[in-house]
């Protein structure tokens, strides 16, 4: 089951979501740390992909890499968002920041743990709009709307990938 948490704070939102799944940690680490698997964990009709990436020789993510994709959050709009894995500790957490695309800042922490009952995901989610108070006003509400709506995709996915 999934839970979510937002506050808004200073400027930032910050989007908590957390969820326990059933395999083992290396299983869900050896996933979610392929930059290529992030299109299976988002809904189809954002019609994400990637469009660059550095990549060492085994594929997952680390510190420096960038990342370059096209995502779709509106119907006939796309958009680029480029992001830097900033931080990585395998087995543990992984942190992308972005460096260009629609938010005026972006952090996002993915971060799993053993726990009773199989693995937690928990994903932390700050990020700034950009337009000041319009963007606030027009925008708060639908990212918010928008991430409940990949986190929700993404539980279902893991379910069908993990069992």
């Amino acid at each position: 089951m999934i839970m979510l948490n937002k506050t808004y704070q200073s400027g930032i939102f910050v989007l908590q979501s957390s969820l326990v799944e059933k395999p083992t940690l290396d299983r869900v680490w050896n996933f979610i740390s392929v930059p290529e698997n992030l299109s299976k964990l988002t809904p189809p009709e954002m019609n994400f992909k990637i469009t660059f990436q550095s990549m060492l020789e085994n594929n997952t993510s680390y510190a420096g890499q960038i990342i370059s994709c096209k995502v779709s959050p509106l119907p006939f709009f796309r958009t680029s968002w480029v992001t830097e894995i900033t931080q990585v500790q395998p087995m543990k957490f992984f942190i992308d920041e972005q460096r260009f695309g629609p938010f005026s800042f972006w952090h996002h922490q993915h971060i799993i743990s053993e726990t009773e009952g199989g693995v937690k995901m928990r994903d932390i989610v700050s990020y700034k709009l950009p337009f000041g108070l319009l963007g606030r006003i027009l925008g708060g509400w639908f990212v918010i709307q928008q991430l409940k709506k990949i986190f929700d995709f993404r539980a279902k996915r893991m379910k069908v990938l993990f069992g």
